[in-house]
């Protein structure tokens, strides 16, 4: 006789994860339930959404919730929901791989943590929550079937490795998950997760603002039946008035929106009444999630129609910029049927978009003057983002340009705002002097430094792809424009110093056109250098040439450009140079001397990070020259 049972196995990553679970990596064990409520949430939130969009859907939405069953003789406890249910392919790929949530990642961090708290904080960041059910359960049982289809599913798992599958005929529509409980044990902090006053105290604490109503069997007071009772408020955050919510609901609300096990940094309210009304709960978290910057990241808020859930992460009422941004937006007046393509066209939608950008940006420079040690969190955490919207945000801009930070010279450790490097400028100063890099040695060393260091002047320090991009479309700040130090004119000088330059210039005239041209394959042209003091030379770009940086970033991603040539300044005071213009006047003919400037040259191009057309070719020559001072 053949069995309909299969037995699969998990994907490795997790089984992996199955093994910390039981092992009781996360010491806060009741979040299992959390975790479980919050899933039936969801389900709930899909099938009268499906519904409404589907008139045809076989779907029974008259009595939605979620029910809690305990059995205490059984050691058994059921998260049940009539939600939209899963087929056979949706256990599979949602509960027997979890690859899609990051985990082969998760499970690096993990090895490299041996913090036990911050092991707990990694946690929140993958969306693993119904593992967590393997940390109070010897057995898991999950019997489910998908609204409008005729077939139930059966998966069982012990979370060892392998989990069976069957059909299940008498499946209702929804998702029921039934925990065979581990023996409770104070120690580890398992609970005795049958009794329902312990039941509800979980509830309560997580759970309350959900807006399905949870149900459980209580013991009347009375002989006969239990009586079935509805253990949280339903009363949704944010209609409720402010000074009726804690902190500690906020925080719970946060965890159930954005699946993070933290607290949220910062949670703040809009609301708007008139023409059209909306209410909108919004969370910054405390710190970035492990997609910030991974291009299938999702982004947005959920957006809710009268208290109707529609959709989770909605692009459109969130710019790119900003989509670490998690929370609520209620509005009144928008259809149940609206779809992505519409909210990208709705009018509404945009006056809310642009409500809640200024909202969030205020927020965030509300916190930079009143709570240093958060808003340096923050900026730790999303600042490399929030620039993105330096690029494509006009509107904002100087909005955003008031709430960055960037490293500077002025201080090793610290980051500096604009407004705190305008106030320190050099009196008669007019720009906000500026250097892209890799890295802030390759800045703080480059010869491009020299006059600013040796004059005083601040210069910030920028060294993320992004500022690459964004220092080129922003003209200036509080009327100071910014000014890379690596291209184009530093004026530094004096009078007294541009009247020695101007004779400079006139005493290296021959050698710099003889250079000129001796490097014209390589160089636009060969000039003195007002920023330099130890160094022999250093090549700068054109004022709106692309930098090296950048140039290479284009290439990168196939984009064909063509050559740019760059400018080599010499150092008029340096030894080296005043040699090579003595030596270019008494024997021009010398070809020596073109492999001197050759050498001069590679050395400029090595000091910025740059690469040598030909690296053989240096080294052979530098070897012969060194040779013959031996």
């Amino acid at each position: 006789m053949t069995t309909s049972i299969e037995t699969l196995e998990f994907q490795s990553e997790a089984r992996q994860l199955l093994q910390l679970m039981i092992h009781s990596i996360y010491s806060n064990k009741d979040t299992f339930l959390r975790e479980l409520v919050s899933n039936a949430s969801d389900a709930l939130d899909k099938v009268r959404l499906e519904s409404y969009r589907d008139k045809e859907l076989d779907a029974d939405t008259a009595d939605l919730h979620i029910a809690i069953e305990v059995d205490a003789e059984q050691r058994t406890l059921t998260v049940r929901d009539n939600g939209i249910g899963m087929t056979r392919e949706d256990v599979v790929s949602l509960i027997g791989t979890i690859a899609k949530s990051g985990t082969a990642e998760f499970l690096r961090k993990l090895k490299e943590t041996q913090d036990s708290a911050a092991s707990q904080d990694l946690i929140g960041q993958f969306g693993v929550g119904f593992y967590s059910s393997f940390m109070v359960a010897d057995k898991v049982t999950l019997v489910t079937r998908r609204a409008g289809s005729d077939e139930g599913v059966r998966w069982e798992s012990a979370g060892e490795g392998t989990y069976t599958i069957e059909p299940a005929a008498d499946a209702p529509q929804g998702t029921a998950v039934t925990l065979h409980l581990k023996a409770e044990d104070a120690e580890d902090h398992l609970f005795d997760y049958t009794s329902t006053a312990k039941i509800r105290e979980i509830v309560k604490k997580y759970s309350d603002f959900l807006t399905w109503p949870i149900r459980m069997a209580v013991e009347s007071p009375e002989e006969g039946a239990p009586e079935v009772e509805t253990i949280n408020s339903m009363k949704a955050l944010w209609a409720r008035s402010s000074s009726d919510v804690t902190e500690d609901e906020y925080n719970e609300f946060y965890k159930h929106v954005s699946h993070d096990w933290q607290n949220p940094l910062e949670t703040f309210r809009l609301q708007a009444e008139g023409t059209f009304e909306y209410q909108a709960l919004l969370f910054i978290p405390s710190q970035a999630p492990m997609d910030l910057f991974m291009r299938e990241r999702k982004r947005g808020v959920q957006l809710y129609v009268k208290r109707v859930f529609i959709m989770d992460d909605c692009e459109a009422l969130m710019p790119e910029y900003l989509r670490f941004v998690k929370g609520v937006v209620d509005a009144q007046d928008l259809s149940l049927n609206v779809s992505r393509e519409i909210l990208q066209q709705d009018r509404q939608i945009q006056l809310i978009r642009r409500r809640l950008v200024k909202k969030v940006l205020s927020t965030v420079k509300t916190m930079m003057a009143a709570d240093a040690e958060k808003y340096a969190t923050f900026w730790k955490e999303f600042g490399r983002a929030v620039k993105e919207g330096l690029l494509d945000d006009f509107e904002n801009r100087d909005a955003i340009l008031d709430i960055s930070s960037f490293p500077s010279t002025h201080d090793a450790e610290e980051p500096t705002a604009l407004k705190q490097y305008v106030e320190r400028m050099k009196e008669g100063q007019e720009h906000i002097y500026y250097m892209t890099g890799d890295s802030r040695p390759s800045i703080e060393n480059s010869p491009h430094m020299e006059a600013l260091r040796a004059k005083g002047f601040e210069v910030l320090v920028l060294t993320d792809p992004i500022d690459e991009m964004w220092v080129d479309a922003v003209s200036g700040f509080e009327g100071k424009q910014f000014k890379s130090i690596a291209k184009g004119q530093v004026d530094l000088d004096t009078e007294d110093e541009k009247k020695t330059a101007e004779e400079q210039q006139k005493d290296f005239t021959e050698l710099l056109s003889w250079m000129t041209t001796t490097l014209g394959e390589s160089v636009k042209e060969v000039r003195l250098s007002s920023r330099l003091t130890t160094s022999p030379a250093c090549i700068v770009g054109d004022t709106h040439d692309v930098t090296p940086t950048l140039e290479k970033m284009y290439r990168a991603m196939g984009q064909e450009l063509p050559q740019i040539k760059r400018i080599l300044e010499l150092n008029p005071t340096h030894p080296l140079v005043t040699g090579l213009k003595s030596a270019h006047g008494e024997r021009a003919e010398d070809a020596g001397l073109a492999e001197t400037a050759e050498l001069l040259y590679g050395m400029a191009l090595l000091a910025e990070g740059g690469e040598l057309t030909d690296p053989s070719r240096f080294i052979k020559l530098l070897a012969t020259r060194l040779e013959k001072t031996l």
